[in-house]
């Protein structure tokens, strides 16, 4: 069993609100994909931070776990949890998303599901979980009103450090 020192979670915008969408070719997702590597890089390496949480949403959570996968082949005593909304989680995405969710998750060092089925409330439940389980926080986050903007105020409201990466300037600043 890894010894925890620091827990890191993940929140961010889906593709639908990131500039590029779905286009990971896009210039601008590459950019923010290596913004987002230096901070978890940072994290590691400056702040102590040995596990990850992450709530498997489309777009900024996957871009965060594929980057702590890699960096586990380097970083052997980090780890990284999924926390699942709900088990059907996945159910409306196409084949190529479910593939790559699964994908992941068969990677992953723990999976915690919070409940069976799909609820409205379920997507909230899921981030405040990760806030009551982490000291710290990666939010992709361009300033607007949604579900990462409810979790950086989760966040805060527990006085866990919020950096946020903005996905249209590339540019970093802590709440």
């Amino acid at each position: 069993e890894a010894i925890i020192l620091a827990v890191c979670m993940f929140t961010g915008h889906r593709p639908k609100g990131l500039s590029f969408g779905y286009n990971e070719r896009d210039s601008r997702c590459k950019k923010l994909k290596k913004a987002l590597q230096k901070l978890i890089l940072n994290k590691i390496q400056e702040k102590n931070t040995t596990a990850f949480l992450f709530g498997m949403a489309l777009g900024t959570d996957i871009f965060a776990a594929e980057i702590v996968l890699k960096l586990k082949r380097k970083f052997r005593n980090i780890t990284l949890t999924a926390v699942l909304p709900c088990r059907t989680q996945a159910a409306r995405w196409n084949n190529e998303a479910i593939a790559r969710y699964e994908h992941i998750l068969a990677k992953c060092d723990k999976v915690i599901v919070l409940q069976d089925e799909y609820t409205p409330s379920c997507m909230n439940k899921r981030n405040l979980y990760m806030v009551e389980h982490s000291d710290c926080a990666i939010a992709v986050w361009s300033g607007i009103e949604g579900g990462t903007a409810n979790t950086i105020r989760f966040a805060t409201d527990r006085h866990l450090s919020v950096t946020v990466l903005d996905p249209t300037t590339f540019g970093t600043y802590k709440l």
